[in-house]
């Protein structure tokens, strides 16, 4: 498959890696790749949360009847530089995607974790959930296959409903502060444990 990766960072860049590894054609969109990225059959919101809808918003036209995978949180920074509170309290990054980019089938996931465990998810010690959040069915279908040739069996992968379900899990990352605090940055995850 053709995946283009919106964002050239860590995340975007661990997500890229691997997914070439698994096969599929990647292009990563820094200014000089935006136009492959965009010509790819999924999209892969990896652009800094606070400012993704920006970004991705003046690129309606371009992302029209695409999937768009969204990894991002939308969170505002504390003094340490770690999520403090969130961009869009009673709702989320991935609604309001949704809402500004109608033709485009956004799909919320990964967004539970650190980046590492996003490609490596059997390097817990306790298997972590992937949730997945979107309206159409048939996207989030592809999106689990995707996320199965990440490395995540199908049993750790949970669809919570609709797209208004990615608010439980963006509003996750307001652990993450604490957590790095109590126990160093160590990859970790939201797990749902049965």
């Amino acid at each position: 498959m053709n995946i283009g990766i919106l964002g050239a960072g860590r995340v975007g860049t661990n997500l890229a890696a691997a997914f070439e590894k698994a096969g599929h054609e990647v292009a990563v969109g820094r200014r000089d790749a935006l136009d492959a990225a965009l010509t790819a059959q999924v999209v892969i919101n990896a652009t800094p949360g606070d400012s993704s809808l920006e970004q991705l918003g003046d690129l309606r036209d371009r992302l029209d009847g695409k999937i768009l995978i969204d990894v991002a949180n939308a969170t505002v920074d504390g003094p340490e530089g770690l999520p403090a509170g969130l961009c869009y309290p009673g709702s989320s990054l991935a609604e309001q995607l949704q809402r500004a980019l109608p033709g485009t089938r956004v799909v919320k996931t990964l967004n539970t974790m650190l980046f590492p465990v996003m490609t490596d998810p059997r390097a817990l010690t306790y298997p972590p959930t992937a949730f997945v959040s979107g309206e159409d069915s048939a996207a989030k279908h592809l999106v689990r296959g995707l996320l199965e040739d990440l490395g995540w069996p199908g049993e750790w992968i949970m669809d919570l409903g609709g797209i208004e379900t990615a608010r439980a899990t963006e509003a996750a990352m307001l652990f993450v502060p604490h957590v790095i605090r109590a126990q160093g940055f160590r990859p970790f995850a939201v797990s749902i444990a049965r």
